[in-house]
C-alpha cells in the first residue's frame, strides 16, 4: 500500500505497548492522516507478550489485518529478542528501536542478521529521569516518531501536550513528566 507507514510494536503486558499504538494513531488522526492502531489479543495478563499495530496513510486505509511485513518495529522488552523473532518481515528500508540497557553492538546479535537501522534507546533511564518512575511507552513512543518520521518531531510533541492535557487536566505533574520523557528520548536520539 504506497504513502502508507506500517508499525509493529512488540511489548509485554502493563508495559504500554498498547497505550502507545493507541497514541501513535490518535495524535496522527489529529494531524489529518488515516489511521488504524489496534493490539492483537491473545492470553492478556501483566508480562505476557503482546503485539499491537499502527498503519499511517495519507490516503485511505483498506487493509484491515495485522502487519506481517512492517516498515518499522518497536521492541518495548528487549527480553523478547530471545524469544521471538521480532524482525520478521521488516523491511530492510525501514528499522528498529529496541528499548534495553545493553549496547547497540550486542542488540544487533540477537536480530538475526537484520540490515536495516537499528536503534537503541534506554526507555528505563529516560523514564525514570522525566517520570521518577519506570513506564516505557512515552519514550518508545517518541522513538518511533523519530525512528519513522511520520509525524514531524513539533508537531507531535505540540499534539501529545493536547493529549495530556485532555487527559490528565487535574494532574499536571503527569503532562509534565511525560513531555520531558519525549522530550529527552528526542536527545538522546540525535
Amino acid at each position: 500500500m504506497k504513502n502508507t507507514v506500517e508499525i509493529r510494536w512488540h511489548g509485554r503486558g502493563g508495559q504500554g505497548a498498547k497505550t502507545a499504538a493507541l497514541l501513535l494513531a490518535d495524535v496522527a488522526f489529529k494531524t489529518g492522516k488515516y489511521v488504524q492502531g489496534f493490539p492483537e489479543y491473545g492470553p492478556e495478563r501483566m508480562g505476557a507478550p503482546i503485539t499491537a499495530y499502527n498503519r499511517i496513510s495519507d490516503k485511505k486505509i483498506t487493509v484491515h489485518s495485522n502487519i506481517y511485513e512492517p516498515d518499522f518495529v518497536a521492541v518495548v522488552d528487549d527480553t523478547l529478542l530471545e524469544a521471538i523473532d521480532v524482525t520478521h518481515g521488516l523491511s530492510p528500508e525501514g528499522g528498529i528501536v529496541v528499548n534495553t540497557q545493553k549496547s547497540r553492538e550486542e542488540i544487533v546479535k540477537q536480530l538475526r542478521g537484520y540490515q536495516g537501522k537499528i536503534y537503541t534507546i534506554d526507555a528505563r533511564e529516560i523514564s525514570e529521569k522525566a517520570l521518577g518512575k519506570y513506564f516505557p511507552n512515552s519514550p518508545m513512543l517518541a522513538a518511533v516518531v523519530a525512528l519513522s518520521g511520520v509525524i514531524e518531531q513539533e508537531v507531535f510533541l505540540n499534539e501529545m501536550r493536547a493529549s495530556f492535557e485532555h487527559k490528565f487536566a487535574k494532574k499536571p505533574e503527569v503532562i509534565d513528566g511525560n513531555m520531558a520523557a519525549l522530550e529527552l528520548t528526542f536527545e538522546a536520539l540525535k
